[in-house]
């Protein structure tokens, strides 16, 4: 068994556009004609590009290989130019590939793929979903809107969802780490304070960053928010 054929596939989120500017997906076929599926993360370069990496990468490293050995595959792709290094885009391709891969082993051996990294633990897992405006609503005054979001965190847990996530936090710029306005700071907690109101303690609350802080002005920001009980602050610092 074989890896032999790749197809890369780039479609987008259906309007209006929540989830990602644009998703990849690859269809890996072995010369015994097994197909496998994945999903490449891709956030620095556009589709063009990712989608040449990641057919770079699978010519290079992959093509001929059994999908059995991940491990020596990864190895060969974390250590191609002698960098050493977990390049976001090239690790991106490949872990696509590599969902592919244990998509095929599953389909090979007639089992389902946790049955084959250690088995199963649980039969649920919690999942959050960002906030979103519904429809009709203005979306540009949506993401600066406490009410608004509130209003989307009590659908999203009326739908089910056990966490909600946001991102007050203002701009995040070239010039990061800077320290976040008082505007900011005070747009934030008024936002995580009506969540709470909206959703009460039956579901949590999730504070998006993209690392545009220094780490004194995340310490000011996690102060104003942590009477608001949020379970994580993430990625505040570059």
């Amino acid at each position: 068994m074989k890896l032999a054929d790749l197809e890369v596939i780039v479609t987008a989120p259906p309007a209006p556009g929540w989830g990602g500017r644009y998703w990849l997906l690859v269809r890996v076929t072995t010369a015994c004609g097994i197909t496998g599926w994945g999903e490449c993360y891709a956030a620095a370069v556009g589709p063009a590009a990712m989608t040449a990496v990641i057919e770079d990468v699978f010519a290079r490293h992959m093509a001929g290989e059994s999908p059995e050995n991940i491990e020596l595959m990864f190895r060969r792709v974390y250590s191609s130019g002698f960098t050493q290094r977990p390049d976001p885009t090239v690790m991106g391709a490949f872990s696509g590939l590599e969902i592919a891969c244990w998509d095929i082993l599953g389909k090979a051996r007639d089992r389902p793929v946790w049955a084959l990294m250690g088995g199963r633990l649980g039969d649920r897992l919690r999942a959050y979903t960002y906030l979103y405006p519904a429809p009709g609503e203005d979306v540009a005054a949506f993401w600066t809107d406490p009410e608004a979001n509130a209003r989307a965190a009590a659908r999203a847990r009326d739908a089910g969802w056990t966490a909600v996530k946001t991102d007050p936090a203002g701009p995040y710029t070239i010039r990061g780490g800077h320290q976040p306005a008082l505007s900011d700071i005070v747009r934030s907690a008024a936002m995580a304070a009506a969540i709470r109101d909206a959703v009460g303690e039956r579901t949590d609350i999730l504070i998006g960053t993209h690392g545009q802080f220094t780490a004194a002005g995340a310490i000011r920001l996690a102060r104003a928010l942590e009477p608001h009980a949020p379970l994580w602050f993430e990625e505040p610092v570059p």
